[in-house]
C-alpha cells in the first residue's frame, strides 16, 4: 500500500489517465490462498526442498493477470520491470568478490525489489483498501498456483519420492539413501522441464534429516549438523530458556534416530529441574502485557504475568511492557527483573509444575517422531525403568522412506 500504490498513481499522473473507480463489483465467496499438503508426519532422511521461484509474480507475467481497472497495464509493468532489474542486480552480486560494498549493494537492491514483486498479489486481494484492487484477478493467481504446484507434486510421485508437505511454492520430499546431490539436481531438473515456460522450479537445498509435524512447522538438519527449526508449534517467543535448550539438544538425537540419547537428555533435565540445579532465569517466561491494570482487574481471570506484578507490588503499568515471571514453588508468581547486572534470585520455583511443563510443552513437540508407547517410555517423567520397557535403543522413530 505506501509502496506501489503510490508508484501506480505517479504513473497514470505522469499520463494523464484518470485513475479508477474505487468502487468494486461484489464477488462471492472468500479467497482461497495457496495450496497446503501434509503427505506424512515422522521423521524423514535425505530430504530435499524443491521451490518454485516468485511464484505469484511469475504467474502474473506469464498469464498477465493484473487488475481490470488498470487501463495502463501500469502494475503488470512494474512487475516485469522490477523482476529484470531485480534478476540484473542478482546476477551482479554474484559476480561481486563477497563481502564487498559491490556485493552488499546489489545484494541489498535485488532484496528491496524482491519485496515489492512479492506484494503485487497481496496488493491484487487488498479489497477496498486498495486503488487498484481485484480480487478475481488475485483468485486467479491462487487457482493457478495451486495447479502448479498440484503438477509438481503429481510429476515427484510418479518419480516415487516420499513426498512429505507442499506449501504454496515449495515441496520437501525424501530421496533414496544412496542418491548424491547431483542426482536430486536431475530430478528436479526433470520435473522443471514440465512446467510453462517462465515457471522455474529450483533445486533450494537438501538435509540430512527432517521432522515433519505440521504444515509450515518442522525441524530440519542440516548435513553439518546445524539445526532449523521452523513454526509456532516447535517454537514460540514465550518460550522458557531451559525448553528451547532441552530442544536444541534433543531434536538432533531425534533426527539421528539416536533414542537413547533422546531418553537421556530428558532425564538429565528433569533431575536437573527436581534438583534446581538450573538458575530461575532458566525457568522463566517472556511475557507482552496486553491489559491495563483495570481492564485485567475486570476480567476476574488469574494470569501469570499480571500476578506476578500484583505480587511485587505493581498496581501501575502499560499494556505493550514485557515482563519475566516464573512460578514459586508455594504456586504464587514472582517477576525476574531482567537485568544482567541483578543476581539471579533464589531458586524457588514450583520444580514438579516445570517438570510438567518440560513433558506437556517441550517433548509433546516430538510426539508425532515416535509411536505412542515409545514416545510414553522416552518421556515418561518417572525415570526408574518400567516393568514394560524395551530397551530404549531398539527404539525407533517413525520413518517417512521412499517405498514405505
Amino acid at each position: 500500500m505506501g509502496i506501489l500504490e503510490p508508484m501506480l498513481i505517479r504513473a497514470y499522473l505522469r499520463a494523464g489517465a484518470a485513475l479508477p473507480n474505487p468502487e468494486q463489483e461484489p464477488v462471492d465467496g472468500y479467497h482461497t490462498g495457496g495450496a497446503l499438503h501434509l503427505f506424512a508426519t515422522g521423521i524423514a532422511e535425505h530430504v530435499v526442498k524443491a521451490d518454485i521461484a516468485s511464484l505469484y509474480p511469475s504467474l502474473m507475467r506469464v498469464y498477465q493477470i493484473g487488475p481490470r481497472c488498470d487501463t495502463l497495464g501500469a502494475l503488470l509493468g512494474l512487475v516485469n520491470r522490477l523482476t529484470d532489474l531485480r534478476l540484473h542486480h542478482k546476477t551482479a552480486a554474484r559476480e561481486a568478490v563477497p563481502g564487498t560494498v559491490e556485493a552488499g549493494h546489489h545484494n541489498a537492491l535485488q532484496a528491496a525489489m524482491k519485496l515489492i514483486i512479492n506484494s503485487a498479489y497481496g496488493y491484487l486481494g487488498a479489497g477496498q483498501m486498495a486503488l487498484f484492487a481485484d480480487r478475481r484477478a488475485a483468485d486467479e493467481v491462487t487457482s493457478r498456483g495451486r495447479a502448479v504446484l498440484g503438477d509438481v507434486v503429481a510429476a515427484l510421485r510418479a518419480r516415487g519420492v516420499a513426498l512429505i508437505e507442499a506449501d504454496t511454492d515449495g515441496v520437501y520430499f525424501a530421496v533414496p539413501a544412496v542418491w548424491r546431490e547431483i542426482e536430486e539436481r536431475a530430478l528436479v531438473a526433470e520435473v522443471a522441464a514440465l512446467l510453462p515456460h517462465g515457471i522455474r522450479l529450483e533445486y533450494e537445498g537438501r538435509y540430512a534429516a527432517m521432522l515433519s509435524h505440521e504444515v509450515k512447522n518442522y525441524a530440519l538438519l542440516r548435513y553439518d549438523g546445524t539445526l532449523i527449526v521452523r513454526g509456532v508449534a516447535l517454537k514460540s517467543s514465550r518460550a522458557e530458556p531451559f525448553g528451547e535448550h532441552f530442544l536444541s539438544a534433543v531434536l538432533p538425537c531425534a533426527l539421528c534416530g539416536d533414542s537413547a540419547a533422546v531418553r537421556r537428555i530428558f532425564v538429565e533435565t528433569v533431575v536437573a529441574l527436581r534438583t534446581r540445579e538450573l538458575p530461575t532465569s532458566a525457568v522463566a517466561t517472556r511475557a507482552r502485557l496486553s491489559k491495563t491494570p483495570a481492564e485485567y482487574s475486570a476480567a476476574g481471570q488469574r494470569e501469570g504475568q499480571y500476578e506476578a506484578l500484583l505480587n511485587a507490588d505493581r498496581t501501575h503499568w502499560e499494556r505493550g511492557e514485557r515482563v519475566r515471571y516464573y512460578r514459586r514453588s508455594d504456586n504464587s508468581y514472582a517477576l525476574l527483573v531482567d537485568d544482567p547486572q541483578v543476581p539471579d534470585p533464589p531458586r524457588d520455583y514450583h520444580a514438579e509444575h516445570y517438570v510438567n511443563v518440560l513433558v506437556n510443552s517441550y517433548a509433546s513437540r516430538l510426539k508425532k517422531a515416535f509411536a505412542p508407547g515409545d514416545f510414553d517410555q522416552l518421556f515418561r517423567s518417572d525415570t526408574q525403568l518400567g516393568l514394560f520397557d524395551q530397551p530404549v535403543e531398539s527404539i525407533q522413530p517413525l520413518w517417512i522412506r521412499v517405498g514405505v
